[in-house]
């Protein structure tokens, strides 16, 4: 509206301009000599017009003239940069979607037009990345390293390089060459923070962490946590070596970073010795109600040096009792009371909080039923299988960083370097899943836990309660027995073991009985008789017993011969005994007396001893 009204006033100033000059009289004559203009005032107005507006143009074509020269090469300039510009934009974008033939194309056109622009470099950086061209890749970041406006860019890209290739000493160096160009640069912090970690400098690790904070990479309270993670470190490194900066540096852990488990337990482990009881037992408290751990309860236990294994339940026990029960922690209460218990012969006490567990235990639960089975019953059948339970049982919780599981904390990540990485939580591999079980548990598991714990009785000869008899491992066939002993001589043998098993009072005429009989059955399963003795309490059936055979399963070599007058079964189930280790399929193998051979079996081989000796020296 402002500039209507302008132009408005402009008009009506030039037609009152215009309107005075035509209403002048008189006449204007302009004298040179002897050439004599006269003319009016009007006319001489629009002459002058006519003269100003002619120089112009002819000002303007001559400059227009002048000036062309530079203006076409600008232009050049300016559609080759434009080429450039779109080559890149639609490089950038084919190695987005990750073809690498197109990027190429778009790369060696924007090498042509725009050689000198730093994303053309970084176009063609990349491109030679996605081909795997590693060489040509590191040529381009090696020139982009030596330009002022790309050298930030250049190292980083080196840095990569140096990584793919598992050179960390040249992917260090680089990272601290451009911390000394940029303070600011997050990914080299955070190289050097991680090779100084690996290398055990907490004190350069340390100095780069308050510089990430000078810097602003990291808020206050990341940075009071880091600083706890590494003076944990040092003063777990320290611990055997220098022991006051290592209590110096758990102390000051703990302020920091008061949830840490590892900081907790050494600071507590300190003050314990210094009989500073109650510091310590609020350092593991504070750390248990944020994340419980077996080593908080290990080390609250052992807070108060000199104490009964009684005392040490009862701590554990009121340790526990500060975790609900609908908090993912409480199991590790629960565990931690069961070791407790069983360190203190509360067998029944541990039965009992070991028992909502037992349907689907964990690996820690298997082995501490395994490890209540032995110490309280000495029953080493169930032991071994809540062991074997124990293998095919789910994981527990460990320290876990970017998918590496570790036997102990530590406070870098061996897969990236990051620092504060693990945590104290169940390995993906045993997080529960809606399909079954990849392994099943075996018949043998399953009859242990099932048969009752043994008892202990001390009888009287005259009444004493006979042991069920134990079903002895099945040898293997015959036919592989390379040499099998007679009939007759098995039949002794087994007779004298047999006698040896009986109890003193059994009658004298059972072994001959029994060798008798095995003498008749020769070539059958060899299992040891039973004395006809009876006894007082009879032990009940196996959970899993072979069915009786109708023809021997296994025969020796000379009655391979004879025939069989039913089937052999095709499945033949084997149970072995609770307190039986098991045999070897297969023999230890003697790699020389297989070389050699036995001069029966193979008159052509070596001979071993000073024979063979001489035979390799061609005597």
């Amino acid at each position: 509206m402002l500039r209507i009204v302008l132009f408005l006033v402009l008009i009506a100033l030039a037609a009152a301009g215009a309107a005075w000059v035509a209403d002048q009289p008189g006449d204007l004559v302009l004298t040179a000599g002897s050439f004599r203009i006269s003319t009016t005032l009007p006319r001489f107005v629009f002459l002058l017009g006519l003269f100003a507006a002619s120089v112009v143009l002819v000002w303007s074509i001559l400059t227009m003239i002048w000036r062309m020269p530079g203006r076409l090469r600008r232009r050049r300039h300016d559609k080759r940069h434009a080429r450039g510009r779109h080559a890149i934009t639609h490089g950038l974008l084919a190695i987005g979607h990750g073809d690498p033939a197109l990027a190429r194309r778009h790369a060696e056109a924007a090498r042509r037009h725009a050689p000198n622009d730093p994303l053309a470099l970084l176009l063609h950086a990349q491109s030679a990345q996605l081909e795997g061209n590693r060489d040509e890749a590191q040529r381009v970041f090696r020139v982009m390293a030596e330009r002022e406006d790309t050298r930030l860019l250049g190292l980083r890209g080196l840095f990569i390089e140096a990584q793919r290739a598992d050179d960390a000493v040249g992917a260090v160096m680089i990272a601290e060459e451009a911390i000394k160009l940029s303070p600011s640069a997050t990914w080299a912090s955070h190289a050097v923070l991680g090779f100084r970690c690996a290398r055990g400098d907490w004190s350069g690790a340390l100095a780069i962490l308050d510089s990430n904070l000078s810097a602003g990479l990291i808020d206050k309270q990341t940075y009071r946590r880091q600083r706890g993670v590494l003076l944990t470190a040092r003063a777990l490194e320290l611990e055997t070596m220098d022991r006051d900066v290592a209590r110096e540096s758990a102390m000051e852990a703990v302020k920091l970073a008061p949830t840490l488990v590892p900081a907790a337990v050494l600071a507590a482990k300190f003050e314990s010795e210094a009989h500073q009881v109650r510091r310590a037992m609020k350092m593991v408290e504070a750390a248990w109600l944020a994340n419980p751990h077996p080593d908080l309860a290990e080390a609250y236990a052992h807070v108060k040096l000199g104490d009964t294994a009684w005392h040490r339940l009862q701590r554990v026990e009121t340790l526990a009792a500060k975790t609900p029960a609908d908090k993912l922690g409480y199991v590790e209460g629960q565990l931690a009371i069961a070791r407790a218990a069983i360190e203190a012969s509360e067998f029944a006490r541990a039965r009992e909080v070991l028992a909502p567990y037992l349907k689907d235990p964990t690996q820690r639960v298997a082995l501490l039923m395994a490890e209540l089975e032995r110490t309280e019953h000495g029953d080493g059948g169930r032991a071994r299988a809540w062991t074997l339970r124990a293998v095919r049982a789910r994981l527990d919780p460990a320290w876990t960083a970017d998918g590496y599981v570790s036997d102990r904390w530590r406070p870098v990540s061996p897969v990236t370097g990051r620092l504060d990485a693990f945590q104290w939580q169940t390995p993906v591999a045993s997080l529960p899943s809606d399909r079954g079980p990849t392994l099943e548990s075996s018949a043998f598991e399953e009859a242990m836990l099932a048969a009752p714990p043994p008892k202990r009785v001390t009888a009287v000869p005259s009444e004493a309660s006979v042991e069920p008899p134990e079903v002895a491992p099945v040898p293997a066939p015959a036919a592989q027995d390379n040499s099998p002993p007679p009939a007759k001589e098995a039949a002794k043998e087994v007779a004298k073991e047999t006698a040896k098993e009986a109890p003193k009072e059994a009658p004298k005429e059972a072994p001959k009985e029994t060798a008798e009989q095995v003498a008749k059955e020769t070539g059958e399963v060899d299992e040891p008789a039973v004395t006809p003795a009876e006894p007082a309490n009879p032990a009940p059936p196996p959970a899993e017993s072979s069915p009786p055979a109708a023809t021997p399963v296994f025969r020796t070599r000379a009655d391979l011969s004879k025939p069989t007058s039913a089937p052999i079964q095709t499945v033949i189930p084997i149970v072995r005994a609770p307190d039986d280790p098991g045999i070897d399929d297969e023999g230890p193998s003697d790699e020389f007396t297989e070389q050699i051979g036995t001069p029966k079996a193979h008159a052509k081989a070596q001979a071993g001893g000073w024979r063979g000796f001489w035979s390799r020296w061609g005597a």
